[in-house]
């Protein structure tokens, strides 16, 4: 049975102008593979509603899962919420157990419960809240769709809290070696590997150091034996090569 499939959305008007780089694309995909969900697509939007309303109705259809990143927080610019009731035609308010998590919060720290701070409380109708046990204000799953923070740190722990409840497959497994010549004098060797291993995949991802051209290879399958077997011939076809 084929592992779960899974996409995710970023959105922020600051991915796409350059100021913020995004860096939980990079920790979402190693975290699903360690879980055996295989990321196939990864999205950027601006902060416009229709535009993440296309785009999530697009990937919720399209994958078993879709993470999105961004645009949950206090200010009038985060509408990730509004987006995803809109997406699926459902109701957004204030919920009481949302509510309650940010009062405790916040009256924790002797600071007030705003109009604003509780916008965060704002989740739409039938989803399930995602633990923040960072800065308190949820996430929220909602069908397939697993809305989460932009900042990193929070991304990472809203992460940790939602992919205990989904069903995994098998973990991607992987190695690799470096071999010190060009990629036009490998790839024909690699696609004989590739053909006599379909199940597998076999990537070459070039260098360039202190003037030589090399590439490391990189082999990726589910079956231990397999990737074990491929990785032999590999060697064989490169001595000298370098894991």
């Amino acid at each position: 049975m084929p592992n779960p499939t899974a996409a995710m959305l970023v959105i922020g008007d600051e991915i796409l102008s350059g100021r913020t780089r995004d860096a939980n694309m990079h920790f979402l995909a190693k975290a699903l593979t360690g879980h055996g969900i295989e990321l196939c697509e990864c999205r950027v939007v601006r902060d416009d509603q229709n535009s993440i309303v296309a785009a999530v109705r697009a990937l919720s259809e399209g994958f078993d899962h879709l993470f999105t990143s961004g645009g949950i927080g206090p200010t009038h610019d985060d509408i990730t919420a509004d987006a995803i009731a809109a997406a699926f035609g459902v109701p957004i308010d204030i919920r009481d157990d949302a509510r309650a998590v940010l009062k405790a919060f916040y009256d924790g720290r002797g600071v007030e419960a705003t109009p604003e701070r509780l916008r965060m409380a704002r989740i739409p109708e039938g989803a399930t809240l995602i633990d923040n046990p960072i800065s308190a204000a949820p996430g929220f799953s909602l069908n397939n769709v697993h809305v989460m923070a932009g900042v990193p740190a929070i991304f990472e722990a809203m992460v940790a809290s939602v992919l205990p409840t989904i069903t995994g497959g098998t973990p991607l497994l992987s190695q690799s070696l470096r071999v010190d010549l060009p990629e036009a004098t490998i790839a024909g060797p690699l696609a004989g590997l590739a053909e006599r291993f379909p199940d597998l995949s076999i990537g070459s991802y070039p260098f360039n150091m202190n003037g030589a051209f090399g590439a490391n290879i990189v082999i990726r399958g589910h079956d231990g034996a397999r990737l074990s077997a491929a990785m032999i011939e590999l060697a064989g076809l490169f001595p000298g090569a370098t894991g």
